[in-house]
């Protein structure tokens, strides 16, 4: 049995386990990995076994002993980071206010993924930056919110269908502070910004960022001409930004 901190109660273990299907199938796809990939799944491999080493365990009361082999602290590792989870969904459960909340999601256009896997730290970090930017810059406007906002932004590269698919989740309040601090703004019932604003706002703010990046540490396979032509064909089309209310509450969003 393993216990779970988020829900407070034991779950049973899984007959079958990520490291053992790694095990078994690995180096069948050793041809078709890259050097970090196969470090991570190597990592997830030895994860709690002999290879890493481990302690003794020794009970006060008892005296029973048992051996705990290490963790691999690999972040892509399932058994590694379920605690962490646990811990960061506690955390973050106990900052949420009592207010409506927003799921407003930004994703990048599918013309920038060979880019990103290219410059995953810049690409990413800028899309990052942006979509923030972009929330607050909106928010802080009196024609909108009029307010000073917080927010939860999660970066996944992955979608449902394993294709990469670059975007942030945002979990919002709907409101914010205001200027002077002195009160809290509410934003209408059900609405929280214009979609079709903050999506333009975004694709100025991620190219502008990118470009800027890109001035000062030259991206990797991609000229300057040829990232003004992707620029330009992004342009062609709106960017996909979307905002509902959480289905559940934030909580659910969180998980």
């Amino acid at each position: 049995m393993t216990h779970s901190p988020a829900l407070g109660r034991a779950l049973p273990r899984p007959a079958l386990e990520l490291a053992d299907v790694v095990r078994r199938h690995g180096s069948k796809l050793d041809r078709a990995l890259s050097g970090p990939e196969r470090r991570v799944l190597s990592a997830i491999a030895s994860c709690r076994t002999a290879a890493l080493g481990g302690h003794v365990e020794t009970c006060d009361h008892c005296r029973h002993r048992r051996i705990a082999y290490n963790s691999c602290r690999d972040r892509h590792c399932p058994k590694c980071q379920a605690t962490a989870c646990a811990r960061w969904m506690k955390a973050r459960a106990a900052e949420l206010l009592p207010v409506e909340y927003f799921h407003v999601v930004f994703t990048l256009p599918e013309v920038f993924n060979r880019l990103a896997l290219a410059n995953k730290r810049i690409v990413y970090g800028t899309l990052m930056n942006a979509t923030a930017e972009t929330l607050a810059t909106i928010a802080i406007d009196p024609k909108h919110l009029g307010a000073r906002i917080g927010f939860i932004s999660i970066l996944h590269t992955w979608g449902q269908n394993l294709g990469l698919h670059p975007h942030v989740h945002c979990v919002v309040p709907g409101g914010g502070i205001s200027s002077d601090g002195s009160r809290w703004i509410p934003c209408r019932r059900g609405f929280f910004l214009p979609v079709r604003i903050l999506s333009r706002v975004f694709r100025g703010k991620f190219i502008s960022m990118l470009r800027a990046a890109n001035r000062k540490n030259p991206l990797r396979g991609i000229d300057s001409d040829e990232l003004e032509g992707l620029f330009d064909r992004s342009v062609r089309h709106e960017w996909v930004v979307y905002a509902k209310k959480p289905f559940g509450g934030p909580e659910q969003v969180l998980k």
